[in-house]
């Protein structure tokens, strides 16, 4: 059982919430969280009893806000607020993807400013931590007001109603999971529904995964295209620093000196570094990697900025402020998290677009420099990888779609008092489908770029491409007849994906950045 992680009523780091989405942490909630909620709570119920009308607390919600509810109604207010706004429709979300906006949402409980009795967050924690999942479909949020749809689907089964996936990842109705954990549903009480269901903590969470993922790709896009200027006959001399530096973006200079060391040794880059070379410069796609790639990490770097900020918010409307009123803001608002999103999917794109020319490069013997058409064995009689870039052509095409920005859009929604909504979990859902595509283009890349490295024997590759080309070679077999190809591409998906490529060459030169 991996270690627990203590909520507070500081911000979660980001490896807080991917050991608990990914890892399947279990979690604590601090003391000090316990006593400040049960302090604004005090400040809640004052106002319950108060005769005016405080939304949230006595009132009706978005455009009902004008109706007064009176104190016996109330409860039946914040399980009807669950139960309508529970309306979500589609395929399952993932299961790190839902931990990692339940594990959100109680970090926001904890700061004290929903106003949240401690034993709402206290089952939240205990779900987290019994591995139950509550079943949440992916279509229904609109990124304001928070995502509420599928934020009230998790609300839902702490109070005992909805599915619920169990440890073993079983289907059942969550009052039986609950039931079997020993957790007692929660009834909810004034303004508990509401706080439970107005953040951003879905487009956060797969934000923060996102994130995670990306600083296992660039690497990766880094080794594809080393293991491509070398099988390409390119120049190693364009990655130097002093050339880098007279454009100092940091990302840049990044991507640039992972290359120089990544294609340190090479017999292959060596043999046609000579005066006499006729081939004066490469292609962009060679020539201009760590530019793109280094693009790439300045905007993951202010997306992750973005994302600490957001770790260190409390979403909520109203919120309970620090002398004890509850007012009304618009915090929940999804625009910031719903940019940063949509601008990754860009990147993830230009990225992916970048290694399918790569690829293509090999397989026409008009630009390969003595490679056989489509690194085919007996080119006519086999094709090579000539379908392999297909498969990645449709992909980045796919991507290109996907790169769409979502923000743009805006639907008005109840009765026009939510006139301007973010779509930032549309932004989220297709970044994750787009880093899904980035990293099967990679892995297609690296197939083809280790067969070229292959086709140039007897000169050896760098040490460290020659070490990933070895990880492909105990899945994959190397140059011959035309085979079965689709396992091939699969098997070295699994090895981009699990991170064994980039693990094979950061063995022989150490961690790349």
């Amino acid at each position: 059982m991996p270690e627990p992680v203590v909520v507070g009523v500081g911000p979660l780091t980001p490896d807080q919430v991917l050991r608990v989405a990914r890892s399947g942490a279990p979690v604590l909630l601090a003391d000090e969280a316990v006593s400040v909620m049960a302090s604004t709570r005090a400040h809640v119920e004052a106002l319950a009893r108060d005769a005016g009308p405080v939304y949230g607390v006595s009132t009706g919600f978005g455009a009902l806000a004008t109706r007064h509810i009176p104190p016996e109604l109330r409860a039946q207010l914040q399980r009807s607020l669950i139960r309508s706004h529970a309306a979500g429709c589609g395929p399952e979300v993932e299961r790190e993807v839902v931990r990692a906006m339940m594990l959100l949402r109680l970090s926001t409980l904890a700061t004290g400013r929903t106003g949240v009795r401690p034993a709402v967050a206290g089952a939240y924690a205990a779900l987290v931590s019994a591995g139950i999942t509550p079943v949440v479909p992916e279509f229904g949020s609109l990124g304001c007001s928070g995502d509420l749809a599928p934020l009230a689907h998790v609300a839902l089964a702490v109070t005992g109603e909805g599915l619920v996936r169990d440890a073993a990842g079983t289907l059942v109705p969550a009052a039986d999971a609950l039931a079997a954990a020993g957790i007692v549903p929660v009834v909810l009480e004034e303004k508990e529904g509401l706080a439970l269901i107005n953040g951003t903590d879905g487009m956060l969470g797969m934000l923060l995964l996102a994130c995670d993922d990306l600083h296992r790709l660039l690497p990766l896009a880094d080794i594809t295209a080393a293991m491509s200027v070398e099988g390409l006959l390119g120049t190693d001399r364009v990655f130097a620093p002093d050339l880098q530096a007279l454009r100092p973006h940091r990302g840049q200079a990044t991507a640039a000196a992972n290359m120089v060391r990544l294609l340190a040794g090479s017999e292959i880059v060596a043999s046609h570094a000579t005066p006499d070379c006729p081939l004066v410069q490469d292609a962009y796609s060679l020539r201009c990697a760590p530019q793109v790639a280094g693009a790439a990490r300045d905007t993951l770097a202010h997306a992750e900025w973005v994302a600490a900020c957001e770790l260190a918010s409390a979403i909520d409307n109203p919120v309970v402020t620090l002398d004890g009123r509850i007012e009304s803001n618009g915090n929940f608002h999804g625009a910031p998290v719903a940019y940063v999103l949509d601008f990754l999917s860009i990147v993830v794109a230009d990225v992916a677009g970048m290694s399918e020319r790569r690829t293509d490069r090999f397989l026409d013997a008009a630009r390969s420099h003595g490679l056989p058409p489509f690194l085919a064995y007996d080119p006519g009689v086999d094709s090579g990888h000539m379908i392999a870039q297909y498969t990645q052509a449709a992909i980045v095409s796919e991507l290109k779609r996907l790169a769409s920005p979502a923000s743009v859009d805006s639907i008005p929604s109840s009765a026009m008092q939510e006139d301007h909504v973010a779509m930032g979990w549309s932004a989220a859902r297709k970044l994750r489908r787009s880093i899904d595509g980035m990293t099967r283009v990679l892995a297609i890349e690296a197939l083809t770029a280790a067969r070229g490295l292959d086709l140039r024997a007897p000169l050896r590759p760098s040490p460290a491409t020659g070490a990933v080309r070895d990880a492909i070679r105990r899945r994959v077999g190397g140059p011959g007849s035309d085979r079965f190809l689709a396992p091939e591409i699969g098997a070295v998906v699994e090895l981009a994906a699990s991170g064994a490529l980039l693990r094979s060459a950061e063995s022989v030169i150490g961690e790349l950045r």
